[in-house]
């Protein structure tokens, strides 16, 4: 191949990475879209303008005073509008809160040179642990309207299929279904009841953008299967024990602990 055909090969190469890191923004905002206007999710829209720009602005402050670089904002985009859609607050001041530790724990909790943490599943965690008299979750469901969840799905599924994160949504859907199945046979309550969470907008974030996190998730793909299951399986027992946010908590206990092995494993290997 001739060096001409390689630069024309690598611009082409170059101009797909480029269109399909803006996929995930435009996606996470078709969801907010359908999500308010089919059932009003968002609180205010004070509220995601505070929690987007104090993502925006927290991050290009922090990657020029700690990298002397100006970063990419759609990664800081994605954060604010998952804080605006996930959390319920009758003040503002939560959203800028959770917006704000979501970016600053990419800077300041690293393993070995890497953040560990999702950074919205840390900040929305966090708060929803140290302030739950302020701050509540999404938990409203889509209800018979199945067609802006159809769309979304189909959209979802195509963009991890391309990011080829398909195999982590699947195995954590697939395992969060069994445990759902398994739940119903130990609480008594319907199976129906149990597996609806995963039809509402708070899961279809959390499959498609916190769990797939190519910065937070392990390299090799049999072990990204295994730490979706075992996200799933420690939801599981969180939700037997009436945690109503299991979900974030499960990621926020199992994701960084992965990360971390990982991490070691592959210095030890190195050296």
């Amino acid at each position: 191949m001739s060096q001409r055909s390689e630069d024309e090969k690598n611009k082409k190469h170059g101009r797909a990475l480029l269109n399909f890191r803006y996929a995930p923004p435009v996606f996470i905002s078709l969801i907010l879209l359908a999500g308010h206007f089919t059932f009003g999710i968002l609180e205010s829209y004070q509220a995601i303008l505070i929690a987007i720009s104090s993502s925006i602005i927290t991050e290009l402050l922090l990657s020029k005073l700690i990298t002397s670089s100006w970063k990419n904002i759609s990664s800081a985009y994605i954060t604010g509008i998952s804080v605006s859609i996930l959390i319920r607050s009758t003040v503002l001041w939560p959203f800028a809160v959770a917006a704000v530790i979501s970016i600053m724990s990419k800077y300041v909790l690293r393993f070995n040179g890497r953040h560990i943490w999702n950074p919205s599943n840390f900040g929305i965690s966090w708060l929803l642990f140290f302030a739950p008299l302020s701050v509540a979750g999404l938990s409203i469901q889509w209800g018979n309207n199945l067609l802006p969840m159809l769309v979304i799905w189909i959209l979802g599924l195509a963009i991890v299929w391309r990011a080829k994160r398909l195999h982590i949504t699947l195995t954590y859907v697939i395992s969060f279904i069994l445990f759902s199945f398994l739940r119903s046979l130990i609480t008594g309550d319907s199976f129906f009841t149990e597996v609806s969470p995963l039809t509402g907008p708070m899961y279809q974030l959390f499959v498609f953008f916190m769990i797939t996190d190519p910065a937070t998730t392990v390299k090799n793909k049999k072990g990204q299967i295994l730490v979706a299951f075992l996200i799933a399986l420690v939801e599981f027992f969180l939700r037997l024990n009436q945690m109503i946010y299991a979900p974030f908590y499960a990621l926020f206990l199992v994701g960084p602990a992965a990360m971390m092995i990982h991490l070691h494993i592959f210095n030890i290997r190195r050296t």
